[in-house]
């Protein structure tokens, strides 16, 4: 199972593609997806998040694309524009008939780390170590995704021992998937 992992962004939104099979985890592709901040409006930085991701689902043709739950911020504008951009990047994977999941930070950090209150330099080294990963990737934004791509491999290893399909997945547990 090829699985894309998306930590949404406005500014930096990094993305990590796993393939999944046997109980063995093989990185694919990750990186963060950089737009310009200063003198650029929000719509060509979520033009440049949507074909950027588009490019990278026709690159690696996932089954499922999982992304960070987006939690509470005391900054109003912030939270906007994170939401715009995570709303950017779920359309590009709608448009190509993706599956969809959501886990929260604290899910996915428990999932990767054992320890739902690790920081970020704890699920990067997780992350490596897992993945077999020998650099630093520029921005923890990557390894975020990673980590969820890992998440959801993890879960869905647990979930198949017991269920035969994603659609029985999605019926046990309606609310770990992201509607649309």
């Amino acid at each position: 199972m090829v699985i894309l992992g998306i930590d949404p962004g406005s500014v930096i939104c990094g993305y990590g593609v796993i393939d999944y099979k046997f109980d063995k985890l093989k990185l694919i592709e990750y990186g963060s997806i950089k737009v310009k901040k200063k003198n650029e409006d929000i719509i060509q930085r979520l033009k440049d998040i949507f074909f950027r991701l588009n490019a990278v689902i026709e690159r690696t043709k996932p089954e499922i694309a999982v992304f960070e739950s987006v939690f509470y911020s005391k900054n109003a504008q912030s939270l906007m524009k994170l939401s715009y951009a995570r709303a950017s990047a779920i359309l590009a994977a709608s448009l190509k008939d993706l599956e969809f999941a959501e886990f929260t930070p604290r899910e996915i950090k428990k999932s990767v780390t054992g320890n739902g209150n690790a920081g970020k330099k704890q699920v990067q080294f997780m992350v490596r170590t897992l993945l077999k990963i020998q650099e630093t990737p520029d921005f923890y934004d990557a390894t975020d995704a990673l980590a969820t791509a890992i998440c959801y491999a993890f879960r869905n290893q647990n979930q198949s021992k017991t269920s035969s399909s994603w659609a029985e997945y999605i019926k046990n547990n309606p609310e770990k998937v992201l509607k649309v």
